[in-house]
């Protein structure tokens, strides 16, 4: 009997095995062009931000040349920072967005 698992062996077993994603920093970065306020929108909008907390990063994008949006699983980075390219390009905007291993 002693070389039989019991489901609570094989259960810790897996679970000790399970790794979670690599996770990614979706970033935004700074133009000549694009205005202040369509930044703060696509953080709101995009990224769920609040009006305070978009500000705060547009900020740092405006400041340092780049602002960290968030982070996230790599299949749902990499839909935020097509959504962005998507709106930019239809406002007109140069906007650059992108993303890198966490």
């Amino acid at each position: 009997m002693a070389r039989y698992q019991t489901s609570e062996q094989t259960d810790s077993e897996t679970r000790d095995a399970t790794r979670q994603p690599p996770m990614y920093r979706v970033l935004l970065h700074n133009d000549d062009y694009t205005t202040m306020e369509f930044v703060v929108e696509i953080l709101k909008y995009v990224f769920n931000k609040s009006t305070e907390a978009a500000t705060t990063i547009m900020m740092n994008v405006h400041r340092k040349g780049v602002g960290v949006c968030g982070i996230y699983p790599h299949e749902i980075a990499e839909t935020k920072v097509d959504t962005v390219h998507n709106l930019a390009r239809e406002s007109g905007f140069p906007l650059r967005c992108s993303m890198e291993q966490e």
